[in-house]
């Protein structure tokens, strides 16, 4: 989901927390009308008021140099706070569009607006509206300053009640995202089986490019049932054998998306075919018509309700054709392995390999929980399940039996299966989660859903892994670097987890043939902490960490959503009581190793004054004393 994931937490993170930060300056608050200042922030606290000058803020942002009329407030005027109000929103205009549209037309919208109404009670609705199409259509790059400054007020106030709670959630959430990835990054059972297991020796090296010299058709496949053109890519060799594998692409991308996986696969005699989804792909969202919203799209524009069920059956339909392919093409001919198919998908492609391998989409329970989301917690993962309202249908079971094992990278699950969430999926699942990923966060997109598999599963854990790092660094778009709080890692960083990504996919692809014995290897904790590094550890585990099976995030069901500053106490204190378990575990461990190969020696020491004394007697002249008898 590249383009909403670049919008939406810069909307919900960068506004809110940026305007928390210039509140923070306006501590000092003084019994007093506000000043008529023009361009100004006007804070207010009851009837307390303190306004600061916007023209002092850009002379800051220009130069670093703190104004005099801000001296008071100069040790919160740091380098971080300088970059943050020079940092610019680089979007396509295009995108920008489509997000504004998104925002001022839609259910989830109006919630986001009233949020931001409610901390600045003087703007209208109107006006807001106003100020964010003047902003989307500026020349220069988008900066918190520019939308300041394009409100139509003379001064915006700000409700430092409502400011301070809405920070104090953010504050909350990132030290609970913190608190995870200690505990994930510590957990004992992970550590003690790579101190015990050492790296295995593998007989074949799964991690490092084949030897089958690669070819790439791209096709365009027209389902004319759905009046849908369907382009595919398919990778293939000479050497071509073995199950087929389908790779589906997330929201806003394409099917290049995981081009290098497709490479390696089919290097390694894979047939590989790449799926774009024209619906949902980044063409899709470039074209999608400014006015006239459509009834059957009310709950939003950039994605329809339709892609939940025309995915599944975008995969179908190509598998469809590919046997037809498999029969009658003449260097195709028996290359196409449809009756054995490994599905691969990212985010949104998650959820389509998740349908299509068994877990029914199931709505009846969708509506309830979008009317409750608050728009300072919700995540593009919330906005984008909840476009599936517009269904006519709440149930439709997608499965289709080709399908036979399923790896899923940040998977988009929510509660689109419902109650019985993922417990009908029935084949071998891997299941990739970050613990930076703010598109489809970790806990409830990932880990509930995990657990909810049944056996014959894998859980791969990225520490410090956001949705994107598992992308094809080559074909993301360039833009993506540049939005602030994307939390985006360079190429360099993210490098081990691909290479161990094709590797693990590949091994995992061959449980399912005779070599199956070869590659299990490859599917070891100790191979995932050889790949890690300083700043991205990995863990391969077949079950959730035991201390997080408790943890009230993974307890309470999806269908409900405790929201507020009190939900955060309970969850921050049980991963906290956990990191610190963890350390002692980990240093019984590191005692129990020391003594295992260095054994304490016992030496005797004599300490007179610890010995017993006589009792002291006089002994008459010629008598013997009493030690001599």
């Amino acid at each position: 989901m590249p383009f909403l994931n670049s919008v939406t937490p810069a909307l919900g993170q960068g506004c809110w927390g940026a305007i928390a930060t210039i509140s923070l300056l306006a501590g000092g608050l003084v019994v007093s009308p506000p000043a008529a200042a023009a361009e100004s922030i006007t804070v207010r606290l009851g009837r307390l008021s303190q306004t600061v000058s916007l023209d002092d803020l850009q002379a800051f942002a220009a130069t670093g140099e703190v104004p005099r009329s801000l001296r008071l407030y100069q040790p919160l005027l740091n380098a971080s706070f300088q970059e943050m109000l020079q940092g610019e929103i680089a979007l396509e205009p295009e995108v920008g569009q489509v997000i504004l549209d998104e925002i001022l037309q839609t259910p989830g919208g109006a919630r986001l607006l009233d949020t931001l109404q409610a901390i600045a009670p003087n703007l209208a609705a109107a006006d807001l509206r106003i100020t964010l199409k003047q902003v989307s259509q500026a020349e220069e790059g988008l900066t918190l300053l520019g939308i300041l400054r394009a409100m139509p007020q003379d001064t915006l106030e700000i409700n430092m009640g409502t400011l301070l709670t809405l920070a104090s959630q953010f504050r909350l959430a990132e030290m609970e995202s913190k608190a995870l990835s200690r505990v994930l990054r510590q957990d004992p059972k992970a550590e003690a089986a790579e101190a015990t297991e050492a790296a295995p020796l593998l007989g074949i090296d799964p991690f490092s490019t084949g030897s089958s010299k690669v070819e790439r058709w791209e096709l365009v496949l027209r389902d004319h049932s759905r009046d849908r053109s369907i382009p595919v890519d398919i990778y293939w060799s000479q050497d071509s054998h073995g199950p087929l594998v389908v790779l589906s692409h997330g929201f806003g991308a394409d099917r290049r998306f995981f081009a290098y996986l497709a490479e390696h696969l089919a290097s390694h005699g894979l047939t590989v075919v790449s799926v774009e989804h024209p619906g949902s792909n980044v063409a899709a969202l470039l074209s999608l018509p400014a006015d006239d919203l459509p009834e059957a799209a009310a709950q939003s524009r950039i994605l329809p309700a339709t892609e939940f069920l025309d995915r599944p059956r975008d995969v179908t339909y190509v598998l469809d054709r590919l046997e037809k392919l498999n029969t009658y093409s003449y260097s195709l001919r028996d290359r196409i392995n449809t009756k054995q198919v490994a599905f691969i998908g990212h985010s949104l492609g998650g959820y389509t390999g998740l349908a299509l391998a068994g877990a029914a989409l199931d709505l009846r329970s969708l509506e309830a929980y979008c009317q409750t989301l608050n728009p300072v917690n919700v995540s593009p993962a919330d906005w984008l399940q909840c476009a599936a309202q517009d269904l006519p249908v709440k149930y439709a079971n997608l499965r289709d039996d080709r399908i036979t094992q399923l790896i899923v990278a940040n998977p988009l699950t929510g509660v689109l299966f419902g109650e019985a969430g993922l417990s009908r999926v029935r084949v071998p699942t891997l299941v990739l989660a970050g613990t930076h990923d703010t598109v489809t966060p970790m806990a409830s997109q990932q880990l509930r859903p995990f657990m909810q598999l049944p056996a014959d599963k894998y859980l791969i854990t990225v520490v410090g892994g956001s949705h994107l790092s598992v992308g094809d660094p080559n074909n993301l778009n360039a833009d993506l670097g540049r939005i602030p709080f994307m939390a985006e890692l360079p190429d360099v960083t993210t490098a081990p987890l691909r290479i161990f990504l094709q590797g693990v996919s590949f091994s995992f692809i061959m449980q399912q043939t005779r070599d199956a014995e070869d590659y299990a290897p490859a599917l070891s904790p100790s191979v995932a902490h050889a790949f890690s590094t300083t700043t991205m550890s990995l863990r391969l585990s077949q079950t959730v960490p035991e201390g997080l099976a408790a943890w009230p995030r993974l307890r309470q069901s999806g269908l409900y959503r405790q929201e507020g500053l009190i939900s955060y106490l309970p969850s921050l204190l049980h991963l906290e009581g956990l990191a610190i378990q963890d350390q002692f575990q980990s240093l019984q461990r590191q005692m129990v190793a020391y003594l295992r190969h260095t054994p304490p020696s016992l030496t005797a020491v004599y300490w007179p004054f610890l010995m017993p004394q006589l009792p002291m007697q006089a002994n008459q002249p010629g008598n013997q004393s009493p030690t001599s008898q």
